[in-house]
This record gives C-alpha cells, structure tokens and sequence, in this order.
C-alpha cells in the first residue's frame, strides 16, 4: 500500500521542478538557455535593461517619458537631466546618428 504522504510530497517536489522551469524561462535570456558562447554573452552591453533602453524600442520609450515630462513638470525633468551623464548620451547618439547615416549612402 503507497503511503498517501509520500505521494502527496512527490507531487508537490513535481509541480515545484515544473515551476522552477518556468520561472528560468521566464527570468534567463535566450541565449543562454540555448548554452551559446560566453564570448558573445560577454559583449556590451550586458545588461538586458541597457540593452533595452538603446533598443529602438526604448530610445523611443525613453524619448517619450522625457516629452511628456517636458510638458507636465519642466522643472522635474531639469533638475533629474543635472543627474544624467549628458555629455556620454551625447556621444553615444551622435555616434549612432552618423553610423546610420553613413551606412545608408
């Protein structure tokens, strides 16, 4: 006779595996499930987060967070741009202005 404990637990140690799975598909990147190279997970930048505030989609998420706080609250958006490194994100967008530009004549 199977002890009812003991099944309950072997399904409870189931469903938690099953759901550990799904919190690492939820929470890994692609590419690192598919086990690709080091090497290319290593590039810059890293973080998904950064990698998605210069995605296309977030520059123009970005862009339209810092429009609407033109307009709601200018003096917010000042004092938070005196925190901001401007003079790297003005690089770095000038930089990917001329290498579109330059790769599109």
């Amino acid at each position: 006779m199977i002890d009812q404990s003991a099944l309950a637990q072997t399904r409870t140690v189931a469903r938690l595996a099953e759901t550990r799975r799904q919190l690492l598909e939820l929470f890994l990147p692609e590419r690192e499930r598919r086990g690709e190279s080091e090497a290319r997970t290593s590039a810059f930048p890293r973080s998904r987060t950064l990698r998605l505030l210069l995605s296309r989609h977030g520059f123009g998420a970005v862009s339209a967070l810092a429009g609407g706080l033109l307009l709601a609250r200018p003096a917010l958006l000042w004092r938070l741009l005196r925190w901001a490194p401007i003079r790297t994100i003005a690089k770095t967008m000038l930089l990917r202005l001329l290498t579109t530009t330059g790769s599109k004549t």
